[in-house]
């Protein structure tokens, strides 16, 4: 059967909180063979990165990925959309009226996969553990408003915070707030290698080779509990280095299911013409894509190259050329669909414009043409990224203003060189760690964030991001997240691209696809099963 089910929109942040995952109707069996799944995703362990797989450094989507599988957390984001709902912890919540005090009880006889018992001092065990570790990753500083973690008895942890954050619940969802076992876990060394361990709904078996995992088997925990329901025994998540081959096994029933990152010519051939037995989902995402600035760096250090660069982009043209409707343009970090949103870049620079690009480097006396190096990886945002980047050169060099050229490099050498800074210009994507606005900004733009960039502007950090987070009505907080914007506009230590749906593609006999990444690019294999093939 070939159809096209699309999954509607909805507009995050205004949505009332949802229930947790509790299966449905169309749940399949939970038994039956392992359901396969493709991914373009690489998990490499190198000299740069040894601990890919570690809740302490892992931060990128397809390692958090397999961390969400594996590795519970006290709260987790719901099937849906909503605020997060309680996992690990049986309740949580804020105890004072300035919500700076956030206390969990941990579910009753809860432990991890080999049997051990989990208690409050293994949660705070995890979380000083990586805050004390401080990754490069820079993964850490989602956990940087905490000011104190204590426990009272055995399932009651208090966390004492700097400052009132209403976004904390969210970010005690994220895999950096895992619990992890101490015979496991160093508590001051990440664990090298692909070994994962914790209390989650399936544990890890990891197949490598020259250092790469290629397989990782979920296989259902029967000791877990938690708020889901998991819908399958066993599930293969198999790492493809081309989505044309993942393409291919999905079509020949190699595998069940494929995800990121299929191709723009791929979805475009699913959504009109479908292998028979094979079923596209489009369903709504929030995937960005961005230019980002070593600040620091000669070329882009004044201000006037980079505002003129955001003079020139034509957004519209790279989501016509190369991703069409699997894309639209987007004129700040926060996309269209999150409360808090402002076109902050269109509102200053309008229309792509040579003349007032010429006029904005003249004032600033930059000499042109201004030579560049736009940097993008080959492999870790699909095969778009290369015609994206090559079609980005041609609009500023079209101008006369630039001289760019662009420089391909994998995701495993790229993301180390980017965090020492040796990049002046670099493409980059983010998968929100939580349907927030303030995950859009302050891992951008706060002290330790994820880039290591230069960048530093002492309203944002000192006054606007704290003043965004005191609110827990987040339309409250619309005036301070709208000047962060603006500043970036005018600053622009990023340059905003555009933003994305997500797509999985299965065959029709696989149930729970419509659920199978929720809007945060959040991988939800437990709630796959295998149906009937119509």
């Amino acid at each position: 059967m070939n159809r096209k089910t699309l999954v509607l929109p909805a507009v995050v942040g205004l949505l009332a909180p949802a229930l947790a995952a509790c299966g449905g109707s169309d749940s399949g069996s939970g038994g039956g063979d392992a359901i396969v799944v493709g991914t373009t995703d690489r998990f490499i362990a190198s000299k740069d990165a040894p601990a890919p797989l570690d809740p302490a450094y892992a931060y990128d989507v397809g390692t958090w990925n397999v961390l969400r599988q594996t590795v519970q957390t006290l709260m987790i984001q719901p099937r849906g959309e909503g605020e997060p709902v309680p996992e690990a912890a049986e309740s949580c919540g804020f105890t004072d009226t300035g919500n700076e005090r956030y206390v969990c009880r941990l579910r009753d006889d809860l432990t991890f996969a080999n049997g051990d018992p989990i208690t409050a001092a293994d949660v705070k065990y995890s979380i000083d553990r990586a805050r004390a570790i401080k990754a490069d990753s820079g993964v850490f500083a989602l956990l940087s408003t905490i000011d104190t973690v204590e426990t009272q008895g055995d399932r009651e942890v208090v966390f004492h915070l700097k400052t009132a954050d209403a976004t904390f619940p969210f970010k005690l969802s994220t895999p950096v707030a895992g619990i992890v076992n101490p015979d496991d876990y160093a508590k001051d060394k990440l664990r090298d290698g692909f070994a994962v361990d914790g209390s989650g709904p399936y544990t890890l078996q990891s197949e490598e080779k020259d250092g790469e995992l290629v397989k990782a088997v979920f296989t259902k925990n029967p000791d877990y509990k938690g708020t889901l329901k998991v819908n399958n025994d066993k599930v293969e998540l198999v790492s493809y280095t081309d989505a044309a081959d993942m393409a291919d096994a999905v079509e020949q029933g190699d595998i069940d299911l494929m995800t990121r990152t299929m191709t723009p010519e791929q979805i475009e051939q699913l959504t009109t013409d479908a292998p028979d037995g094979v079923d596209l989902v489009d369903m709504p995402g929030l995937e960005i894509r961005y230019l980002a600035f070593n600040t620091d760096a000669p070329t882009v250090r004044t201000k006037a190259v980079r505002q003129a660069m955001a003079q020139l982009v034509n957004r519209g043209e790279i989501v016509s050329e190369v991703y069409g409707s699997q894309a639209e343009p987007l004129y700040s970090l926060v996309p269209a669909t999150i409360t808090g949103h402002s076109n902050s870049f269109f509102n200053r620079y309008q229309d792509p414009s040579v003349a007032k690009a010429r006029n904005i480097l003249a004032k600033a006396d930059i000499t042109t043409p201004v030579k560049l190096t736009l940097h993008y990886t080959t492999d870790h945002y699909g095969a778009g990224t290369k015609k994206e980047f090559e079609l980005l050169r041609e609009q500023l060099n079209d101008s006369g203003l630039f001289d760019v050229d662009i420089k391909g490099t994998p995701w495993s050498t790229f993301r180390p060189a980017e965090q020492k800074g040796e990049y002046d210009v670099y493409g980059m994507g983010w998968f929100p760690d939580f349907p927030d606005a303030d995950n859009y900004l302050a891992p951008f733009l706060d002290k330790d964030n994820f880039l290591g960039s230069p960048y530093a502007n002492s309203q944002i950090r000192n006054s606007l991001i704290p003043q965004s987070r005191r609110e827990a009505d987040r339309l409250s907080a619309a005036d301070s997240l709208t000047q962060i914007q603006d500043i970036v506009a005018e600053d622009v230590p990023v340059l905003p691209l555009w933003q994305g749906k997500q797509y999985v593609a299965a065959r029709d006999d696989i149930t729970g696809t419509a659920y199978a990444l929720n809007s945060s690019s959040t991988l939800q294999l437990w709630e796959l099963g295998r149906g009937v093939s119509g």
